[in-house]
């Protein structure tokens, strides 16, 4: 207590010590998942306390078994808002590169956080289709023209950009570096970095 009896206001947080969820959304291929590892290295070493939730990697296994209906997908965004609001509230900054490709999904996971108090960040990876079927990381643009797969995020299924985010990454003809930097720098601006 403070000598006239108020009480003393708690130390604000450094930034290592700040959890935040940082949800990189983005079609197929658009470098979100390259991007949040580029982040991560350079956020570790400078000390914080990183967890990349990989969407890949989720499905295989916390969502194992879910399809990709809209319901299916759905649930499993939810599930990885649930793990990073649970992470990101003991101090761990967050990255899910995740394509989440439905508005009202992404609303729930930052409606989470809200009633919790944890920071959420929501971070367009905002590369064009025709890119992305050009890098094609997991064979998926291609499978779909020659009619082996349907329902890809972005070609044969919705994929609703975020009309607001908090950022808004245009990656078209960047450097990964260049893209990391300048989410760096906006952790920064936020006190997160």
């Amino acid at each position: 207590m403070a000598a006239d009896g108020a009480a003393e206001a708690a130390p604000a947080a450094a930034p290592c010590e700040r959890g935040a969820t940082v949800w990189l959304t983005g079609l197929p291929s658009a470098g979100k998942t390259t991007l949040a590892f580029a982040l991560a290295e350079r956020l570790r070493a400078e000390g914080h306390k990183v967890e990349v939730l990989d969407g890949d990697e989720i499905r295989e296994f916390l969502s194992k078994g879910l399809g990709f209906t809209r319901e299916d997908r759905h649930t499993n965004v939810t599930r990885i808002g649930f793990v990073a609001e649970k992470l990101a509230a003991n101090g761990v900054k967050v990255l899910a590169p995740v394509i989440a490709p439905y508005a009202d999904s992404r609303a729930a996971v930052r409606t989470r956080h809200a009633a919790n108090g944890t920071a959420f960040l929501e971070i367009h990876v905002a590369t064009p289709v025709e890119l992305c079927a050009e890098r094609d990381v997991k064979g998926l643009y291609a499978k779909q023209a020659a009619g082996e797969i349907s329902g890809l995020t972005g070609v044969d299924d919705p994929y609703e950009a975020p009309a607001d985010p908090e950022l808004r990454l245009q990656t078209q003809g960047r450097a990964v570096a260049e893209s990391a930097a300048e989410l760096h720098a906006f952790l920064t601006e936020r006190g997160l970095a």
